[in-house]
């Protein structure tokens, strides 16, 4: 299988999980990030919907492959529908693990196993409106609440989304502490949801479940480095995986694409990069 139109990963780790997954793709486990590497980032994330290319590259795919998952912090339900993945022929076997592994959504039963909402994230999600009022949180601020399992910050409508970020970083940590949460920070949003919850969590999970032999994770953002945490962990116990950056813009994480073996241009490069995968597997 010729694999001359898929980028050379700069790692030998990345080198080694491409070529496993290549020699062996029965095996492979293709886990992804939906916004920023599924979907384009956009100021109002209820507008994000997947690159026109994502579902039509995940069906040439998926047959090739042992599983595709997509791993997000966001309901499994509303990543499905901004996804475009119901009711697709081809990808019967795709996995949406929402709200960081807590929900889950498999396509061949069309259903959400989902908890029901955390006590403690209903209960600051009642406090953050007045919370923000007395931090004098800039105008453009905005809560996003994540289906009772998590609840966002969001600062990108501001007029100075860095200062509004910084400004709120520290008052949201105690806040969330008081509460037994933590916050994990984004591009321009803090989120707050319970501990031990995680992308790395989800995926070790996933792929322990699923006996792979090879795994690529692609992601855009510090949500997605517990994933990549994860799997450079599985490199070191005998597990080949390849780690890819979604860069679109200059805002992605300096060190998300330190610890990447491969980057592509957002959204659109991914797309390149599962169709050229899907190619080599023809």
């Amino acid at each position: 299988m010729a694999s001359a139109d898929i980028p050379t990963p700069r790692t030998p780790e990345g080198k080694e999980g491409l070529a496993a997954l290549l020699a062996r793709p029965e095996r492979a486990v293709i886990a992804l990030d939906f916004d920023g590497t599924l979907a384009p980032i956009v100021p109002d994330p209820e507008q994000a919907r997947a690159h026109p290319g994502v579902v039509p590259a995940l069906v040439r795919l998926a047959p090739r492959v042992a599983a595709i998952a997509v791993v997000t912090g966001r309901p499994a339900g509303v990543a499905v529908r901004y996804g475009g993945f119901a009711g697709v022929p081809g990808l019967d076997h795709l996995v949406v693990l929402g709200h960081y592994g807590a929900e889950r959504w498999d396509a061949h039963t069309g259903d959400v196993r989902a908890p029901g909402a955390h006590p403690a994230v209903t209960a600051v999600r009642a406090e953050l409106p007045g919370f923000l009022d007395r931090n004098g949180a800039w105008r453009g601020t905005w809560i996003e609440d994540k289906g009772g399992r998590a609840v966002a910050v969001h600062t990108r409508r501001t007029e100075d989304p860095d200062a509004a970020f910084e400004a709120l970083r520290a008052p949201l940590a105690e806040l969330a502490a008081s509460h037994g949460l933590m916050v994990e920070p984004g591009r321009y949003v803090l989120e707050l949801r319970p501990p031990g919850m995680d992308k790395g969590v989800a995926l070790a999970a996933y792929l322990g479940e699923t006996d792979a032999a090879s795994v690529l994770y692609a992601g855009d953002d510090l949500g997605d480095l517990a994933a990549f945490a994860a799997v450079t962990s599985l490199r070191g116990h005998g597990l080949p995986g390849l780690l890819v950056a979604s860069v679109a813009t200059s805002e992605s994480p300096q060190e998300l694409i330190d610890r990447s073996d491969l980057t592509v241009p957002g959204p659109e490069g991914l797309v390149a990069l599962l169709d050229a995968l899907a190619d080599a597997l023809e």
